[in-house]
């Protein structure tokens, strides 16, 4: 039994910080924050009797189909010397993205979304409340699963609103869709923040060549590159003045008038390399966990997993005769081979 201690909860947002498409990190929980979080959510959530509107397996698809584009984008750079870590876990891992995708197709039919209780309220209004619960773990743990932290989460959650063994059979199917979500939602970030560094190397290529050719003429340069409306964000500085720092010193005059750009949106040089350090970090994690999270899914015997948490499972078998230990078996739709 969890004993949870007095810790105040904050309070829900149902996902507002997250409808405009960033990853899904919020205030990380840690065990018996999660579990205390998962009663309070447990609380919230107002069911409808229908749903199964299939938006989920509409939004998989299309995330399956921009994280594809993803890939031939990254797949076809030319010089892949600016691309992060997190972009190099999500290429190397495509093929494991791909597989769980077809996996979470394949489990979640029409018919068997109909047969979810659905919410009532909230941005997640209509969709499946299991749906909710994956989404609101991932939040809160940066997708990092495991184990003990899903029992303690679901055997807390049910304190409080016992889960249907339908819904309990489709924890791995919308913890799947919900980590692709957010697989893509990182991908988009990445492939933006990619652009903007595919532009800064060409403005230094620009540059570098005019100060090695015609150093006269890098005034010349300075201006279209300051008509261009350049990006003025974190990936854009940060890439911009790594490559000038090798460059020739002419090129320094370059770094002087970027700064002074920034400094007339009220920003600077350092401010925005160190956020895109600290962006960069948070994105190679998240996308490390993410990958992760799916490996566990894969491998776990949810079974095992169902049967602890269905409390009218743990009811029936409790039985003295034990004919229902014999005869137990799980609806072979979830089952992963």
């Amino acid at each position: 039994m969890i004993k949870f201690p007095n810790i105040k909860i904050p309070e829900l947002k149902y996902f507002k910080q997250n409808t405009d498409g960033q990853p899904l990190r919020g205030e990380l929980f840690n065990l018996d924050l999660l579990a205390r979080y998962a009663q309070t959510l447990a609380s919230r959530q107002l069911l409808i009797s229908e749903g199964g509107n299939g938006f989920l397996l509409e939004k998989l698809n299309y995330n399956d189909g921009k994280l594809r584009e993803f890939n031939r984008l990254i797949l076809a750079i030319k010089r892949p010397r600016n691309i992060t870590p997190a972009t190099e876990w999500l290429v190397d891992n495509f093929y494991l993205i791909e597989e769980h995708i077809q996996l979470a197709r394949r489990h979640y039919s029409k018919k068997y979304s109909k047969e979810l209780p659905c919410l009532d309220k909230g941005p997640s209004k209509g969709l499946p409340r299991v749906y909710d619960i994956a989404l609101e773990l991932i939040l809160h743990t940066d997708a990092e699963l495991d184990s003990e932290l899903l029992h303690a989460f679901f055997e807390a959650y049910q304190k409080e609103s016992i889960l249907k063994l339908g819904e309990l059979w489709a924890i791995p199917i919308m913890l799947r869709i919900a980590l692709i979500e957010n697989i893509y939602r990182i991908a988009s970030r990445i492939k933006i923040d990619q652009n903007h560094r595919n532009i800064a190397n060409y403005w230094v290529e620009r540059l570098q060549s005019i100060a090695e050719e015609s150093p006269s003429k890098l005034v010349e340069v300075l201006a279209e590159m300051a008509k261009s409306d350049i990006p003025l964000t974190s990936a854009f500085v940060f890439e911009f003045c790594q490559r000038l720092s090798s460059q020739n010193r002419m090129l320094h005059m370059s770094r002087s008038w970027l700064e002074q750009r920034l400094t007339e949106n009220g920003l600077s040089i350092e401010e925005l390399i160190h956020k895109e350090s600290q962006n960069q970090a948070a994105n190679q994690l998240s996308v490390s966990h993410s990958i992760g999270s799916l490996r566990f899914i894969g491998t776990t015997d949810w079974t095992v997993f169902v049967e602890k948490q269905s409390l009218v499972d743990s009811t029936l078998r409790n039985d003295q005769e034990g004919i229902y230990s014999q005869w137990i078996s799980p609806p072979v739709i979830i089952i992963d081979m």
